[in-house]
């Protein structure tokens, strides 16, 4: 264990105010920040001027917003890691092979991360892209990536809902899901309904490494219009499977 001495807590709590920052809240004043970081407000006052001060955020006399200096972070990261680097070249062949976008992403939390993607067309309203996050109760991988998780740990990822709804079609019952992820594990693959956006229907399997363990999730996405939801494994377990026994090779 990391003794208290050693860590930064003036660092620590500069990346909770960021945290702070999201679609829902893109604007925030010293008080806004300090009551969603949990911080005192002459603490918060003094992150948000260290990042202004940086080029992290501007500051308008009143609010503070994130600049896209912030995303070096976030692309440091990414490109420090090796799994986006061997998977991308095998997304653009699978994207341009079945003529459907493809996207990989790891579990953080609540939330899947795309860290890799080859957009062959936009099914969503939203743009996805390296980075983007998704509710993990509700996504194709998401699902994937929770089911490969011990019950005890995933229950608790899931919380005890009722869990948030993006559509009326999304499953929200936390012992629904738990069912769901059983099922997930016995088949090798999820699929998702329309559960993030109507007229949108995913289908996902998961990445192993060399030793077995799951490190991440490759899905399709596809208009609802294009296929009926019980085709989905006949017409593509293949083509993603491949990939995955592929990169299973490679995984270290």
């Amino acid at each position: 264990m990391t003794a208290d001495r050693d860590l930064m807590g003036g660092l620590a709590k500069g990346l909770r105010v960021i945290e702070t920052f999201t679609a829902d809240r893109p604007r925030q004043s010293i008080s806004e920040a300090a009551a969603a970081s949990g911080l005192d407000r002459a603490t918060t006052r003094r992150c948000l001027l260290t990042l202004a001060h940086g080029g992290y955020a501007d500051y308008d006399g009143k609010f503070f917003t994130l600049t896209p200096r912030v995303l070096r972070l976030g692309t440091a990261c990414l490109a420090a890691m090796p799994l986006p680097q061997i998977v991308q070249p095998m997304l653009d062949s699978l994207s341009e092979r079945i003529g459907e976008s493809t996207s990989v992403s790891i579990l953080d939390g609540t939330e899947i991360v795309y860290i890799a993607r080859a957009a062959q067309k936009k099914v969503m309203s939203i743009a996805l892209m390296p980075g983007s996050r998704l509710p993990a109760h509700c996504t194709s991988m998401g699902r994937v990536l929770l089911a490969a998780l011990p019950e005890d740990q995933a229950r608790a990822i899931l919380g005890p809902g009722p869990l948030p709804a993006l559509t009326d079609r999304t499953l929200t019952d936390p012992e629904a899901l738990m069912t769901e992820l059983r099922q997930i594990r016995t088949q090798g693959y999820a699929i998702n309904d329309q559960e993030v956006e109507m007229g949108l229907r995913s289908f996902a399997v998961p990445l192993f490494d060399a030793r077995g363990r799951t490190v991440a999730a490759l899905n399709l996405g596809l208009a609802a219009a294009q296929a009926p939801v019980e085709t989905l494994p006949e017409r593509f377990l293949g083509a993603l499977t491949a990939v995955q026994d592929d990169l299973r090779r490679v995984l270290r």
